[in-house]
């Protein structure tokens, strides 16, 4: 007995200490309060706080300094309208990197490395430039004017040493989409190919073999212009209009639009549109004329047309197109088995082509076994020509996702191999110098670029150092054009399109990841999926505006419906986990741990509120509303003069039955360590349940809070006018929180 009195003195001694101490930290705190309040204190003090069994720390916010906006903007604009000579040479050489990098050029150490490299894709942007003319719905001539310029712009203004830039596969594919749109509109045959027949090689004989003529006075133009002089300048104008896109997108620092396009949906749309790319192509593998099907569904509506014409299929085609296939396919993947062993790859596409055009030529295919080919290809340069502005508005909607989808790849590909080989690109110039790679080249009759990533990695795999190397593969397409482009005459047109389908490996390749790819994460895979879908069965432009809509749904139904949980404490320590991913966890008795994992705004208000409902099994309003029903029954029966209530017990048993549930917890700690933020909605919410729970006499507590959280709340009025009860609502840690739940637990129990 002596012991056990002498025990509980001890005990009542340790708490009284404890309880003088935590009012004293309380004291301080409203002290400090009052004098914010009054003004004596210029420094605001959050009332938030960490105890122990032996001390207490008060955290004290850091001043914010308020910014006067309207004197910086000012600033800004003196500073960026003013005009020395030094920020003058800054401004150009920022806006032209190569003069920055080309003095410092170490010759010894880079030509070599740049000098095979721009050899090895100038031999492989030859035969790629004429077959991507078959997506865009032009002539090869223009495909290699797209190839020149782009490289030697890009020299100029990129701020990428591996990037090639040039043309690429899916940007082809939407300006040939949009080239096909406008010659149907304007009356023309889709398959007007007339035979071609040998010339003198100029662009004029060649334009005139085209009998369709179209006046275009519709469209602002009093001249007749033939079917490929009108696609050119639907090319020309779209290009245009997409390059003052990107550089008004650079000006405004619209950069960030690039980060709506997630993995998952720049996966999905390149899958998705080379599929609609090999659809588009199997009509030359096995050489049948279908008519190019245009808008939504093109992909269902072109193999439709194909099983219906598979009769009519040209034999010689089919062989042509299986063989090289067959070799195209095998060196690839010799080349990447070996591609350790080999110092560049293996120019496997000009073989094909030097010998595919040697048989046709000397075996007569077009003439014997009616083989299409690509006809004559001019040598030299057009006149330069300024694209028509009327024809600028037909396609001012279509550049628009154009313009996104190259400035991405093209900033993409530039970050990653700054990453890879450590040095930094600067995005708002890329996006300037992808821009102008558009504007400058549509005046001489080229069509939209960006990078390419198959390109890419063949350069750096051989040695490229700078954008040398691109200025040497420009120099191999002037070559051609100059000079031979006329021997490409008898190249089957199934060659070129078989070489279109084996460079759509990578894409395709993505098959085969899908079960990597939903392991991982199941809701990117749904994102690829729809994406791939909407860009193959109905568009490529819908197709990626589907992918953005839908993955930002996506992240939307996450904040919506956040994962919840109740949450124990780890045995013998002072942290907490939830109680049902983890075992061996104890619980905290008369509390309850509450935690949601997602910012608390308008859209998941009620589901915060369900779920906290649900897990704690406890409505606070179904049991207010429960409790005034009881205590009304018992007032009209003891009106009556009936001593007994509802439950046929006595007045003083009835203290026992107002609470018709028993309520198992006295405190709700809400850990708020995953609400990034508050709105007035999350605000109100959180007071809404303050109030609800007091009523039932349940203390609501706030754990891990960040600063923007805190200050919503305060804002919000949530710990009241002055901030009096800020320290006894707000903590620093969840243990914090229920450290003091269980003093409040203790002294009510004494208090009783």
């Amino acid at each position: 007995m002596q012991i056990e009195k002498c025990l509980a003195e001890d005990f009542h001694s340790f708490q009284r200490a404890k309880t003088e101490l935590v009012h004293s930290c309380q004291k301080a705190i409203q002290e400090h309060i009052n004098e914010v309040n009054t003004g004596k204190m210029e420094r605001p003090l959050d009332a938030t706080r960490m105890e122990n069994t032996s001390s207490c720390f008060l955290m004290e916010r850091k001043p914010h300094i308020k910014i006067k906006r309207k004197e910086v903007i000012l600033a800004k604009l003196r500073k960026s309208c003013s005009c020395t000579p030094q920020k003058l040479k800054n401004f150009v050489m920022d806006f032209f990197p190569v003069l920055r990098w080309l003095p410092k050029y170490q010759c010894k150490e880079y030509i070599w490395g740049d000098v095979m490299s721009g050899l090895v894709i100038g031999i492989i942007l030859v035969p790629q430039a004429i077959a991507y003319s078959l997506l865009a719905g032009l002539k090869p001539i223009y495909s290699l004017y797209t190839s020149f310029f782009a490289n030697i712009i890009y020299f100029l203004m990129g701020t990428s040493r591996h990037v090639s830039v040039g043309i690429f596969s899916l940007i082809s594919l939407m300006v040939g989409q949009v080239v096909d749109r406008e010659l149907l509109l304007a009356g023309f045959d889709l398959n007007d190919d007339a035979p071609p027949a040998p010339g003198d090689g100029s662009l004029q004989n060649d334009s005139l073999s085209n009998t369709t003529a179209f006046n275009l006075t519709i469209v602002g133009i009093n001249a007749e212009c033939g079917k490929e002089c009108y696609a050119i300048g639907i090319a020309t104008a779209l290009t245009f209009v997409a390059g003052v896109y990107q550089v008004l997108m650079g000006i405004f620092r619209l950069g960030f639009v690039s980060m709506y396009l997630s993995e998952s949906v720049l996966d999905g749309f390149a899958t998705g549109a080379s599929l609609t790319i090999l659809t588009a192509q199997v009509k030359y593998l096995i050489g049948i004329k279908i008519p190019r099907s245009q808008g939504h569904g093109m992909l269902v509506i072109t193999w439709i047309n194909i099983f219906r014409n598979i009769s009519q299929a040209n034999l010689c085609d089919v062989i042509t197109s299986a063989i090289c296939i067959v070799v195209l396919v095998t060196a690839k993947e010799l080349g990447d088995r070996y591609k350790h062993k080999l110092k560049f790859p293996l120019p496997t596409e000009l073989v094909v082509i030097v010998v595919a055009t040697l048989v046709s030529h000397y075996g007569k295919l077009n003439e014997v076994y009616a083989s299409s080919v690509s006809g004559a290809i001019p040598t030299g340069f057009i006149p330069p020509k300024v694209p028509e502005f009327s024809l600028m508005l037909r396609v001012a909607v279509d550049a628009l996702p154009l313009a996104i989808v190259s400035f991405v790849f093209t900033v993409s590909l530039s970050e990653m191999f700054a990453k890879k080989y450590a040095y930094t690109i600067r995005a708002n110039q890329e996006m300037f110098a992808v821009g102008f790679c558009n504007i400058i080249p549509s005046f001489f009759h080229s069509f939209a670029t960006s990078a390419a990533l198959a390109k890419t990695l063949v350069k750096t795999s051989t040695g490229c150092q700078t954008q040398i190397s691109g200025v040497i593969s420009a120099m191999m397409v002037l070559l051609v054009l100059l000079f031979l482009a006329p021997l490409f005459y008898s190249l089957q047109k199934c060659v070129l399109a078989c070489i279109i389908i084996v460079s759509l490996r990578g894409a395709l390749r993505k098959f085969r990841d899908v079960p990597a790819r939903y392991h991982v994460n199941k809701m990117d895979t749904l994102v690829w999926v729809v994406t791939m879908s909407a860009s193959a069965l109905v568009s490529t432009e819908i197709g990626l505006l589907v992918g953005i809509v839908f993955s930002m749904l996506c992240i939307i139904v996450r904040t919506q419906r956040p994962r919840t949980a109740l949450l124990g404490q780890i045995q013998d320590t002072s942290f907490y986990e939830d109680d049902l991913e983890y075992e061996n966890l104890s619980t905290v008795p008369k509390v309850k741990i509450f935690r949601f994992e997602a910012p608390l705004y308008y859209a998941n208000r009620n589901y915060f509120l369900k779920s906290l409902y649900r897990l704690t099994n406890l409505d606070p309003n179904l049991e207010a509303a429960r409790r005034k029903k009881y205590e009304k029954k018992e007032k009209q029966h003891l009106k009556k003069g009936n001593h007994r209530t509802a439950n046929g017990l006595g007045i003083g048993e009835t203290t026992l039955q107002l609470v018709p549930k028993q309520i198992d917890f006295q405190a709700l700690v809400v850990d708020c360590s995953s609400i990034s933020f508050l709105d007035t909605t999350g605000v109100n919410t959180l007071k809404e349940i303050l109030k609800d729970y007091k009523t039932l006499n349940i203390s609501v507590l706030l754990a891990c809070c960040n600063p923007s959280v805190i200050d919503s709340l305060k804002r919000g009025g949530y710990f009241g006018r002055d901030f009096g009860c800020m320290q006894e609502m707000l903590f620093y840690s969840i243990h914090n929180a229920v450290l003091f739940a269980k003093d409040q637990k203790l002294s009510a129990d004494c208090s009783v």
